[in-house]
């Protein structure tokens, strides 16, 4: 069942896919293999249509068919090598979670201490007469280079037993099982210079004399530069989820509710829908919920993006986490936890985080192979350098080898989508656009073209009759009392301004009987004796029904922006009725804010092409497609896009969701109906078109960050693994050391994360 949740105005927004899904915490993952690994053990278990797993966030989701369990789920992740847990509404953002990642942090940073400590020493025997002139010869005539040896290696042996012990029971496993990862890389270069050197101290005869080296100092500090990249990169995901973290922190814990006539505080979760609840000023709303008594001005930035506060009245409807702003209101709870609001947009921000971009599709494909290709490298380099390097060659080989595979670890890989999509998206939620589907985000960045529908979109989507002209031997007012009883059983909005006109001239309306309807042309029914039709001119052209008459009236009317439709009686022509639903405020800034983007904006409407034509005139609309029926919005959605390219389409009715569904990138306004937000990709909570520029900027300075994170990854990859391997060293003597190899790989992450929280500082274009 689709998921969905009310804006402040009471529409419903669709919260979710309409899939059967579960989703998992999965920890213990480091690089974009250990996604991929997770990937396929998922997809692998029978009855997965489809597995998505995101390292920046720590969490797999999964679409499923019928019949399998969370259980099946988490065996197969433990089978790759990993732990996980199903995730529920309860446990999603319990304090666990966040307790969990404070110890891993925690300990990360605990490690590190521990290993700086140990390495220091180390370092300053091995490498101090590289910095400091003489303490080489100062090292040597007071413990001696072999005591020096001694206890390089039981400093570097506690380093590799205690902090660093984590690369090598997650790596060998992994290496043993095939799927090597960054572990494995970590693993087999610090194993590798720490074997080599216990070889030249303890057995150096099976060494030739020229290779007797020992490189304790590389392999801890190997491990302590890991360790200091993993644990900024713990620090910097955290912040990654902020936005989240906000808006959960957005509700309150308690609530003053009325029971056995009494005013108590009670907490938030103990609350239950009917209660009544008072609201104070300067309080957040705790729950969704109608106000039932008092008057007040409610902050909902959080929710539309709009810093303007919206006064609220009785029968009003309020979203938990608003601010009330002066006044004292009285609320009856209408939605409590994983119901309201607020917890439906955390929901589905989450979702929109969770989901693949497209050209993470490119990610995938080469990580997968990522490691072993490295490995392969590693192993070429070691032999290039043993079998033809220069002396001491087995020294040479070992260096260059191990920088080969610590340079080379794919952890930025593997956030450089994840984390810009999660902190892009959080932002986007800030500013009041919903982003429901993942790869909506890359889509909304490559659109030529914006086709708007006109009625509650461009326009308040409630119009007001502005005149009725009866036709020869027809009385307005009988006229107007009858087309309002007809009126009275639709649900259109120009239906409903003619039933408002006729209650604001007091006529009481008979009963209307064999309602019948002709989507998107007209309606009819039986009332005070007669047969009454109602529609526009095509629909009175279908019944026989000339209205030439009223031609030169139209006319005017059209070229003011006013949409004619007509009445029949009994088969004759009775009256010519003008409705104009006014435009909203900020549809002109919105449509100049798209053409200073290089959009195209087409609106597409039912109306009549002369009134159509004068709303594009004052909107500075490009092109119009008029007079199109509901199940032509479709058609003419497909031309567009064969025109123009890459298509969205924005609108808010229920004739608009085929046409959202057909559009490449399908917006809907946030006051909307349920239909339009569950086939629409983005969904803006404003309610106006303003949000549409923002999320098309949004959508670009995310894909660009990522742009910028993948080409850090890949190109510092793909140029510093031949340097690594040595291939400058016949140029001018310059080597690598897999020192400096971890130093760079660490800060690699660290940077790609970094990047991506610059999007939290982002602001929409102002397009003066």
């Amino acid at each position: 069942m689709e998921q969905s949740l009310r804006t402040p105005d009471g529409a419903r927004v669709a919260a979710g896919p309409a899939d059967l899904a579960i989703d998992l915490s999965v920890q213990g993952m480091t690089c974009a293999s250990c996604v991929g690994r997770v990937e396929r053990a998922l997809a692998a278990v029978p009855g997965v249509a489809r597995a998505s797993v995101n390292l920046a966030t720590e969490q797999a989701h999964i679409q499923i068919a019928t019949g399998v369990t969370g259980d099946a789920l988490v065996q197969a992740v433990a089978k790759a090598g990993y732990e996980a847990r199903v995730l529920s509404d309860d446990n999603r953002h319990t304090d666990d979670a966040d307790a969990r990642h404070d110890a891993e942090a925690d300990a990360l940073r605990k490690a590190l201490w521990l290993s700086a400590l140990l390495t220091l020493p180390v370092f300053i025997l091995e490498m101090g007469s590289h910095l400091i002139p003489g303490v080489h010869r100062l090292l040597a005539n007071s413990i001696g280079m072999q005591n020096s040896w001694y206890l390089q290696f039981v400093l570097t042996t506690v380093v590799l037993l205690l902090p660093g012990r984590r690369f090598f029971t997650i790596g060998i496993p992994a290496l043993l099982r095939r799927t090597p990862d960054m572990n494995s890389l970590v693993a087999l270069g610090a194993g590798a210079a720490y074997a080599y050197s216990v070889v030249a101290t303890f057995f150096p005869f099976l060494l030739p004399p020229s290779a007797i080296n020992v490189y304790y100092e590389a392999a801890a500090v190997i491990v302590t530069l890991i360790l200091l990249g993993r644990w900024l990169e713990a620090g910097a995901k955290g912040r990654t989820s902020e936005a989240i973290k906000r808006l959960m922190k957005l509700q309150p814990d308690t609530a003053r509710v009325l029971r056995d006539g009494n005013w108590t505080d009670a907490s938030v979760s103990s609350l239950s829908r009917g209660e009544t609840v008072a609201l104070r000023p300067g309080e957040r709303v705790p729950v969704d919920g109608v106000v039932i008594e008092g008057s007040s001005y409610i902050d909902e930035s959080m929710i539309s993006g709009e810093p303007v506060p919206v006064q609220k009245t009785e029968g009003t409807g309020v979203v938990a986490g608003t601010v009330n702003q002066s006044g004292a209101l009285t609320l009856k709870v209408t939605k409590t936890g994983a119901d309201t609001v607020l917890a439906q947009i955390i929901r589905m921000v989450e979702r929109a985080q969770a989901d693949k971009l497209p050209i993470q599709a490119v990610v995938d494909r080469i990580t997968m192979w990522f490691v072993p290709a490295v490995m392969a490298a590693a192993a070429l380099t070691f032999l290039v350098w043993l079998f033809v390097g220069p002396t001491p060659a087995l020294t040479f080989a070992l260096v260059n080898a191990v920088a080969v595979l610590i340079i080379a670890c794919p952890c930025a890989m593997g956030l450089a989508t994840p984390t810009s999509i999660m902190v892009g998206t959080g932002r986007a939620a800030q500013l009041g656009v919903l982003f429901r589907k993942g790869d909506a985000l890359q889509a909304l960045r490559d659109a030529r073209v914006v086709a708007v529908d006109k009625t509650g979109t461009l326009t308040e989507g409630k119009p007001a009759l502005t005149d009725l002209i009866a036709a020869s031997g027809f009385d307005r007012s009988t006229v107007l009392r009858q087309v309002a009883a007809v009126e009275a059983r639709s649900e259109h909005p120009i239906a409903q301004a003619i039933v408002q006109a006729a209650q604001q001239e007091g006529l009481s309306l008979a009963p209307a009987t064999e309602f019948s309807t002709q989507t998107g042309a007209g309606i009819a029914a039986q009332t005070e004796g007669v047969l009454v039709q109602v529609g526009a001119d095509r629909f009175m052209r279908s019944l026989g029904i000339d209205v030439e008459v009223f031609s030169d009236q139209v006319l005017r009317l059209a070229e003011e922006g006013k949409t004619p439709v007509y009445a029949a009686v009994d088969g004759q022509l009775a009256a010519m009725i003008a409705v104009s639903d006014p435009i909203k405020p900020s549809t002109g800034q919105a449509i100049k804010a798209m053409h200073d983007l290089g959009l195209k904006v087409v609106m597409v409407t039912g109306d009549s092409r002369r009134t159509g034509e004068a709303i594009a005139r004052q909107l500075g609309i490009d092109e119009v497609i008029a007079e199109v029926m509901p199940e032509g919005k479709v058609e003419a959605i497909n031309a567009l896009k064969q025109r123009y390219g890459m298509l969205a389409f924005v609108g808010d009715g229920i004739n608009d969701a085929p046409a959202l569904a057909a559009a490449d990138i399908g917006i809907a306004i946030g006051t909307g109906t349920d239909i339009a937000m569950e086939a629409a990709d983005v969904v803006l909570m404003s309610g106006d078109m303003g949000g549409v520029p923002t999320a098309i900027d949004i959508s670009r300075a995310t894909l660009a960050n990522i742009r910028q994170n993948l080409f850090w990854a890949f190109a510092y990859n793909t140029a510093l693994i031949p340097i690594a391997a040595g291939v400058l060293y016949p140029i001018n003597g310059v080597l690598l050391s897999p020192i400096f190899a971890a130093g760079a790989m660490a800060m690699s992450s660290v940077f790609v994360v970094g990047n991506a929280l610059r999007l939290k500082r982002f602001s929409p274009h102002v397009h003066a």
